[in-house]
C-alpha cells in the first residue's frame, strides 16, 4: 500500500489524548484538547443586547491558524483558542486591536475578556463588523470562537462567503445591513435589540432597534442568507445539535 504524500511511515505517533470506551469518550487533561458541551438553544423572542467591538476595515479571523502560530496547538482546546477572538480586529471606537470597553464596567480590556464577561453576567452581545468580514476565515474556529463567548450575532456591512455559512452552522446569525451606511448609525455605547426572530423565515428581514444613550432610539433593516434549514441551525443551537436531536429522535 503506497503511503500518503508527505507521511513518513517511519515517524512516531504523537502521544495519544485520548481513549474511546463504548459509550464514553476521555480526555486526558491537556491545554490542546478539550470535549466541548452542546451550544444552548437559539432564542427565538426578542433579544436584549450589547457588543463588545465595532470592527472597522476588512475583518480576517485567519489568524488562529498561521502555519507555525502561537494558537495553532490549541486548535483542538476551544477555551483556549477563543482568547484569540478577534484579538486583530481594528475597534472603531479607538482605532486599536483588542482594546474595547466593557459597557457594564466602564473598564478597558480585550475583546475576549470582554466578551467572556458578556456571557458569564448573562448579557448577549453582537459583532459589528464592515465589509467583507471573515475574509481568509474557512475554518471552524473563528465562527466557533464567538459562539463560544456567548455570541449571539454577527451584523456586517458583507461577508466572506464561506465564514458566513460557518456563523450559521455554528448556531449564529449572520446578519447584513440593508443598507450598508446603517452601519455608522451605531455607537459604542449604544444597546441594540434584534426584533422579527419569532417569525424568522427566508427572505425575510429582521429590524434592530438601536438604543442610543442619550435616550432616543430607531429601528434599522437587517438582511440575511438564511434557507429553512440554516433556520433550523439557529433555532437548535447549531447545526450539530440538530444531527445530535434527530439521531435520538427528537
Amino acid at each position: 500500500m503506497n503511503s500518503l504524500p508527505g507521511y513518513d511511515p517511519g515517524q512516531k505517533p504523537s502521544r495519544l489524548l485520548l481513549r474511546i470506551v463504548p459509550g464514553h469518550v476521555a480526555v486526558n487533561p491537556s491545554d490542546r484538547l478539550q470535549l466541548l458541551s452542546p451550544s444552548p438553544l437559539g432564542r427565538q423572542d426578542t433579544h436584549r443586547l450589547t457588543y463588545p467591538d465595532q470592527a472597522q476595515g476588512k475583518c480576517s479571523n485567519n489568524g488562529s491558524h498561521q502555519c507555525g502560530g502561537p494558537w495553532l496547538k490549541y486548535r483542538g482546546h476551544l477555551q483556549n483558542i477563543s482568547q484569540n477572538c478577534l484579538i486583530g480586529a481594528i475597534n472603531a471606537e479607538n482605532g486599536e486591536a483588542n482594546k474595547v470597553k466593557n459597557q457594564i464596567t466602564g473598564e478597558w480590556d480585550g475583546v475576549p475578556q470582554t466578551a467572556a464577561y458578556y456571557r458569564d453576567n448573562g448579557i448577549k452581545w453582537v459583532v459589528i463588523g464592515d465589509h467583507n468580514y471573515g475574509e481568509g476565515s474557512s475554518r471552524e474556529h473563528a465562527a466557533l470562537e464567538p459562539r463560544y463567548l456567548g455570541g449571539l450575532a454577527i451584523i456586517t456591512r458583507s461577508f466572506a462567503r464561506i465564514h458566513e455559512t460557518n456563523l450559521k452552522k455554528q448556531g449564529m446569525l449572520a446578519l447584513t445591513f440593508a443598507n450598508p451606511e446603517d452601519y455608522d448609525k451605531i455607537k459604542p455605547s449604544d444597546k441594540v435589540d434584534i426584533l422579527g426572530l419569532e417569525s424568522f423565515a427566508p427572505g425575510k428581514n429582521l429590524t434592530l432597534k438601536i438604543k442610543h444613550e442619550n435616550g432616543s432610539s430607531e429601528e434599522i433593516s437587517l438582511a440575511h442568507t438564511f434557507n429553512e434549514g440554516q433556520i433550523a441551525w439557529f433555532k437548535a443551537g447549531s447545526a450539530l445539535n440538530l444531527m445530535a436531536a434527530k439521531a435520538k429522535g427528537q
